[in-house]
């Protein structure tokens, strides 16, 4: 999942970035409000980590526009303001989830799946088709329940293609959804990790729609 991190404090995001990234999650970071709403603007992202106390635009102010603009992006508001009232504001603006620091990394990439899970319209933690099992939070597969080893990105890749089964996926959906802006992919990466979870998985798990892009279908 593709996070767009808007926080000001240079250390808390870098810290914050990494720790994403460590967790699976391809992450832009911005540290300021007007900046975060042109990204919003112009690139796609699966989840939204925002501050409130932001330089040059208020993230409170950026979450109304993002709303007036009838985004439903999930978005996380991770701030030191702890009061109640705060907390009711964020949430009424438009807010998916509210989290005060000092925050648990952990804690937060846990609420980020469940985002990610609630906007898919699924409920359960793991994904299953068929006798393949993926665990977001422990990173794990397991075929025919024997664990599969994949890379980094194989895994990505994967999890991206269960979260959509039953529909088509681009090379650039998968590009956006495991790469941030400073990741430049390969000419034929995607290509090449599809190739190595059908070797890994079965050639016939993952679909290729020439011209088109690739899909897992939906367990009947």
């Amino acid at each position: 999942m593709h996070v767009l991190l808007v926080e000001d404090d240079q250390l808390l995001g870098d810290g914050l970035a990494a720790g994403l990234r460590q967790a699976g999650f391809a992450v832009d970071w911005l540290t300021d409000g007007v900046s975060a709403d042109a990204a919003l603007k112009s690139a796609v992202f699966d989840l939204l980590v925002l501050d409130l106390g932001l330089p040059r635009l208020s993230g409170m102010e950026l979450l109304r526009r993002l709303r007036a603009r009838g985004a439903t992006l999930p978005v996380l508001i991770l701030t030191a303001r702890d009061a109640i009232a705060d907390r009711i504001a964020g949430l009424d603006a438009g807010a998916d989830d509210y989290l005060v620091k000092p925050i648990d990394l952990d804690e937060l990439a846990a609420r980020l799946r469940a985002l990610g899970r609630r906007s898919g319209g699924r409920a359960a933690p793991r994904l299953v088709r068929g006798a393949l099992e993926l665990d977001p939070a422990a990173r794990r597969v397991t075929l025919a329940g024997r664990p599969v080893e994949l890379a980094a990105r194989e895994f990505s890749i994967l999890h991206a293609l269960l979260e959509n089964a039953g529909r088509v996926m681009t090379r650039a959906q998968l590009e956006t959804s495991i790469y941030g802006w400073n990741e430049e992919p390969g000419s034929n990466a995607i290509e090449v990790h599809i190739h190595h979870l059908r070797r890994k998985l079965g050639s016939d798990l993952i679909k290729t729609l020439r011209g088109v892009g690739y899909l897992i279908e939906k367990s009947t």
